[in-house]
């Protein structure tokens, strides 16, 4: 053990190309320095946030139903909404965010350099991102997987008809793995065009640059909902990864991310107990008791967190329980038409499931 000043200092710093964090009067050798400096620079976003005003929060360059700005200039969508649920959760008002859209490309370093608070926008977790990116996935807001769409006039009913196409992809994605993975799999070839952008995708699709425009099913629903005449492409049958799509935030703030991760878990627990955003604040009679910790009228899950009592209740008063999200923005009654298939509760056949509120 090194001999240290005296005094009741905590920090860390580097000997002879080690590591070290000072804690009173000890000093104890740090397991990784990229794990000592995640955690030191990401601690206190809690605080940020607050000292801020306002939450920012990454969202995509523009999503039909998942995260666009409406004709006023006013973002809508699945995603948004997330960021709004997450605002709600700090501030009791859902409106306190700043939206910052971001490229699959720049999207990680946007958050990773503390431009942005949280990213939600659809974003694939996978075992590379979440261990060496410094940051972390806080759960699944969509079970998703990759598709294919084509023109109905390509006359193509299968993915394994596609051999020597060219594919529409996106730069920066898993998407691109998958694309090639697939292809060689089934001893096909394609050629990529590959855009930063999904907006750029779209029209070059439209525009016939590419036979196939690949991406989550959810986000081919999207696009197609975008096209002048929907009817014209096929979605074709063909699954062929597991995308879950989920929020994330810097690693080693693990009070910011219990913020985020519980704030999703409260929309799904409201919507299994069928708590919605009409009936949040007139639950005094429920007898059931997860409901009131889960509203804050019972023991101290807010305060946990460091968030007030009825943190949750605004959360769910702001932008409802999960199942009146995405019927909202991307539910069968939309323009995406999305079934809630595995994005069902798990007590409806789905796989959608939160810890619980105990």
């Amino acid at each position: 053990m090194f001999g240290v000043i005296d005094g009741p200092h905590l920090g860390f710093f580097k000997y002879q190309g080690r590591y070290f964090i000072m804690k009173g009067f000890k000093l104890f050798a740090a397991a990784a320095a990229a794990t000592v400096v995640a955690s030191t620079a990401s601690a206190g976003t809690l605080d940020d946030v607050r000292a801020r005003g306002e939450l920012k929060c990454g969202v995509t360059t523009g999503l039909i139903g998942f995260a666009f700005q409406n004709d006023a200039g006013r973002w809508e969508g699945f995603d948004a909404e997330m960021c709004r649920a997450v605002a709600a959760a700090v501030f009791g008002d859902g409106d306190k965010v700043a939206f910052v859209p971001t490229t699959s490309k720049e999207r990680f370093t946007v958050l990773q350099s503390g431009e942005i608070d949280v990213l939600a926008r659809n974003t694939t977790w996978t075992a590379s991102r979440d261990n060496n990116l410094g940051l972390d996935f806080v759960g699944v807001n969509y079970y998703d997987g990759q598709g294919f769409m084509v023109p109905k006039s390509l006359g193509v009913d299968s993915a394994l008809g596609l051999d020597g196409a060219t594919v529409c992809v996106q730069a920066g994605t898993t998407t691109e793995l998958n694309l090639a993975d697939y292809f060689a799999s089934n001893g096909m070839s394609y050629e990529p065009v590959i855009f930063e952008t999904s907006d750029e995708i779209r029209k070059a699709y439209e525009a016939g640059r590419c036979d196939i425009y690949t991406t989550d099913a959810s986000g081919l629903a999207a696009q197609r909902a975008a096209f002048a005449d929907p009817s014209a492409h096929v979605v074709l049958p063909e699954i062929i990864s597991k995308e879950p799509l989920g929020p994330l935030v810097r690693h080693g703030d693990n009070q910011w991310g219990d913020i985020v991760r519980w704030t999703l878990n409260a929309m799904i627990t409201a919507e299994e107990f069928g708590i919605t955003a009409a009936n949040a604040g007139d639950q005094a009679d429920n007898k059931n008791k997860e409901v009131h910790r889960l509203l804050g009228t019972e023991g101290d899950m807010g305060a946990q967190l460091g968030l007030e009592a009825d943190a949750f209740a605004n959360v769910i008063k702001t932008v409802g329980n999960y199942g009146e999200s995405f019927d909202r923005n991307i539910g069968p009654d939309t323009a995406i038409g999305m079934s809630r298939g595995l994005n069902a509760l798990w007590t409806q056949g789905g796989i959608l499931y939160s810890p619980p509120f105990r």
